[in-house]
């Protein structure tokens, strides 16, 4: 059994999940939303993403860590704040000495519902339907878990490959 954190990172809102993988079982350890002040200043909500993030690591110990990457909008500044929180995200788990890896958010669609245009309502269905204990409160923390079960699967396929049990 090995736990992995995903996270799905932003400035205001982080969302987070924990999940369990046993061969292709997947357990719903726990999940939520790390809010910052959004009339604080960015080194402010950056520390508190920070220590919220090294808690969790800490509290949960995940082998393995997955991040959301960013996305570029039409708005740089939002995309630079974003970019801030992302590294933070990514940050906190490798100094943790935990592997960290990347996937987009088509990946992470295809991973969990089959189709990288997937609506938001149909990933949550499907991490819903995947992990049934999970209690989800807001639509960040339901995508955290849906990249942590994004790695699980690459994870998965990858470990058949290395192990020469490659599938078609």
């Amino acid at each position: 059994m090995v736990r992995l954190m995903g996270i799905d990172p932003g400035l205001r809102f982080t969302g987070w999940g924990m999940i369990d993988v046993a061969g292709n079982r997947l357990c719903h350890v726990a999940d939520g939303v790390i809010a910052t002040d959004g009339d604080a200043a960015v080194p402010e909500r950056l520390r508190c993403l920070h220590d919220a993030l090294l808690e969790l690591v800490h509290r949960f110990a995940p082998a393995e860590a997955a991040v959301e990457e960013t996305y570029v909008n039409r708005n740089g500044s939002s995309t630079l704040k974003l970019g801030y929180a992302r590294g933070v995200a990514l940050l906190v788990p490798a100094l943790a000495g935990i592997a960290v890896s990347e996937y987009g958010a088509m990946a992470v669609k295809r991973a969990v519902v089959g189709t990288g245009a997937a609506s938001k309502d149909q990933v949550e269905m499907m991490v819903r339907r995947l992990l049934p204990t999970a209690t989800i409160r807001r639509a960040d923390a339901s995508d955290a878990l849906a990249v942590a079960i994004c790695h699980a699967h690459h994870r998965a396929s990858a470990l058949r490959v290395a192990g020469g049990t490659r599938t078609a």
